[in-house]
């Protein structure tokens, strides 16, 4: 079997972290820091949201692979990445404006703790089904 719903999701992922990178790359050009924040509040912001990223995607995307690879609905896969891709865009452009909150930032946080609760129980599960079989 060929995980294509991961697929997708994980290139959808690949390309917004591209852009979350890009933007600390310019940032840092533009104001000649070349590595750190340099002390300034937008440049933290800016490297924290790269940072959240890349913290939780990939153990998303890890989740999302395993419930596909083990013939899980193709529709609850596809509501999952969706809800994960939107969920970091929120919490990108939440972080990066307000910095004490945002609802953006809140919605995307939340959606995606949701996402890997629902996600980790939902393996555990199938983990245990298949096991009594």
């Amino acid at each position: 079997m060929i995980p294509i719903i991961t697929m997708l999701y994980a290139g959808l992922m690949g390309l917004l972290l591209v852009v979350l990178s890009f933007r600390v790359i310019g940032f840092r050009r533009s104001s000649g820091v070349g590595i750190g924040d340099g002390g300034n509040e937008v440049a933290a912001r800016l490297i924290r949201v790269q940072g959240n990223f890349v913290e939780y995607v990939p153990f998303a995307l890890i989740i999302m692979l395993l419930l596909e690879l083990n013939g899980e609905n193709p529709v609850a896969l596809h509501v999952f990445g969706a809800l994960l891709f939107l969920a970091r865009i929120a919490h990108a452009t939440g972080l990066s404006g307000n910095p004490a909150y945002s609802k953006g930032r809140f919605v995307g946080a939340l959606v995606t703790f949701l996402l890997l609760i629902i996600g980790s129980v939902w393996l555990i599960v199938r983990s245990v089904i298949w096991q009594t079989l």
